[in-house]
């Protein structure tokens, strides 16, 4: 899983030669932007096939690789 999102989250939104790692500040370190969280949301919602309740679905959920896996185990059956 970690794999996977980190893979996502580089394809569609680094911009130059940034190496993510897993603990990388995503939101905080102006990586993923809150329109770009909508997105990823719908990317882990459809990939995992969960839907992840908006007030769930904060900055701090999503700022890194690591954090997002905790969120998404929460919600996969």
């Amino acid at each position: 899983m970690q794999e996977i999102i980190k893979n996502y989250v580089t394809k569609e939104y680094v911009e130059d030669d940034t190496e993510l790692t897993y603990d990388t500040p995503l939101i905080s370190g102006g990586i993923v932007d809150s329109f770009s969280m909508v997105s990823l949301k719908r990317f882990l919602e459809n990939k995992y096939s969960i839907s992840i309740p908006d007030d769930k679905a904060t900055p701090e959920a999503f700022d890194s690789v690591n954090k997002i896996c905790v969120l998404v185990r929460e919600y996969v059956k």
